[in-house]
């Protein structure tokens, strides 16, 4: 944890929220803190039921870390971009395509947005295992921060939240846990990402930073910060703006997750947008944490779910061809941005990933 010891480095400095009336999604708060008890775990349980198959995105109150935690925490963010040449970074970019592993920076202009636009979304990211890689010379003294904030999202954020996804199922508390060791060989990580656009690529892309898309993961954990430009599709087919809650976690969950719960937590559709006029060129600073199985989980629904045999599994493949965790996120990864879309109707565009279809919405 972040004492008097830890090495100095300059303090970012967040936007201040947004002031514009922005229609706003309706987001549960998970107070995490009750699932120390069986009777918190069977109530939070009940209402992430809820929000996993409605929204799909919720808050997560109470976490662990005090303000001044993650106040650190978004300090060691910005190291990344502020303290590293474009040198160095090109040192340690991730060769994303041929490797399917986001490890390292993901520069640049790597996707492909629209209308001949690509990103400005500068990312590092780092395996909770941080000694995979090498890493730039002004992040090495801040490794055993960053390896105890990954730990503490796996084992204290992600493993709560996956026993109540599993109460949420019927099934035993630690199905979904077992399937997410943390010493496994796997691809769980920590992003830290840098937004920056120009107004000629705003106009060319309609105000989309990304296209709506699900994360190919089983859960996602943002770090919440104010500058808004988050939204996610809601079920009544309207985009809403997810609102910023000091020191809150915003928590949704992806394509791995939709598989082992056979359709019944739906990946969730989200996008990023240019920010409201009063936080336009601000600097909005992103830390997440991105979970996925151990990769080798055959990603199939737990069928033996009493809820799921009530309510009927939704497969995207036959159980036969259900990918591993390792094939399915290096397949995804590879082909995210690099690809050309097959546009369908109402702004959907698909393509087809190891025999399954995967929706953009532009």
């Amino acid at each position: 944890m972040p004492g008097t010891t830890t090495p100095s480095i300059p303090h970012y400095i967040p936007a201040v929220p947004t002031n514009e009336p922005l229609d706003y999604a309706d987001l549960v708060i998970i107070d995490i803190a009750e699932a120390h008890t069986a009777e918190g775990r069977a109530k939070l349980a009940l209402q992430l039921r809820e929000a996993l198959t409605t929204q799909g995105f919720f808050y997560v109150v109470n976490h662990g870390y005090s303000q001044s935690q993650t106040d650190r925490i978004f300090d060691i963010a910005d190291v990344p971009f502020s303290l590293v040449s474009n040198e160095e970074k090109q040192t340690y970019a991730g060769n994303i395509k041929a490797t399917g592993s986001y490890q390292g920076y993901k520069l640049r202009q790597y996707w492909h947005i629209d209308a001949g636009v690509h990103d400005q979304l500068e990312h590092y990211n780092i395996n909770r295992d941080v000694t995979r890689k090498q890493h730039p010379e002004s992040l090495r003294p801040l490794l055993p921060e960053i390896a105890a904030f990954a730990k503490f999202n796996h084992t204290e954020i992600l493993h709560t939240l996956l026993r109540l996804f599993a109460l949420g199922l019927e099934l035993p508390e630690d199905t979904f846990v077992d399937q997410h060791n943390y010493s496994a060989a796997g691809e769980s990580y920590v992003r830290f990402m840098n937004y920056p656009r120009s107004e000629d690529e705003e106009t060319k892309t309609k105000n989309i930073w990304l296209k709506g898309h699900t994360d190919f993961g089983t859960v996602t954990i943002l770090w919440s910060q104010p500058v808004a430009a988050l939204q996610i599709l809601s079920p009544d087919g309207q985009w809403r703006w997810i609102r910023h809650i000091d020191n809150a976690l915003v928590v949704n969950s992806g394509d791995a997750m939709e598989f082992l719960s056979g359709g019944f937590y739906k990946a969730t559709i989200h996008r990023v947008v240019q920010p409201p006029p009063d936080q336009r060129g601000f600097t909005r600073l992103g830390v997440f944490y991105f979970a996925m199985t151990d990769d080798d989980i055959k990603l199939v629904p737990h069928a033996e779910s009493p809820v799921l045999q009530k309510h009927g599994i939704i497969r995207r493949c036959d159980d036969a061809d259900a990918p591993t965790m390792e094939v399915w996120r290096k397949g995804r990864t590879s082909a995210y941005g690099q690809t050309e879309l097959q546009k369908k109707e109402n702004g959907v565009e698909e393509e087809v990933i190891n025999g399954v279809v995967v929706k953009h919405y532009n």
